[in-house]
């Protein structure tokens, strides 16, 4: 009677604990996933940004060679000017 009434209830107890450890563990299981998925992106954003701040860096690179080219050419022009107006006096 009694006695068989309290080993179902313990029984009971324990499946229903197994169950509940079962779902923690799934939950759990999900959320790490969830996690691991969100550090990668997080991962591939960081890389991408300091992908765009090198490309950033190549590109103002560039532009002061070729400053420096325009320069150069500009000075060039100059004298290049100044040798055509002394041929022309001649």
């Amino acid at each position: 009677g009694a006695e068989g009434r309290s080993k179902m209830a313990a029984g009971g107890a324990a499946d229903a604990q197994a169950r509940f450890g079962h779902s923690v563990k799934g939950l759990l299981t999900e959320k790490v996933t969830s996690c691991g998925t969100d550090v990668i992106a997080l991962t591939k954003q960081v890389l991408k940004g300091s992908r765009s701040a090198e490309l950033l860096g190549q590109a103002a690179r560039n532009m002061v060679m070729q400053e420096d080219a325009i320069l150069h050419s500009e000075d060039s022009l100059r004298k290049m000017a100044i040798i055509t107006t002394h041929l022309q006096y001649q």
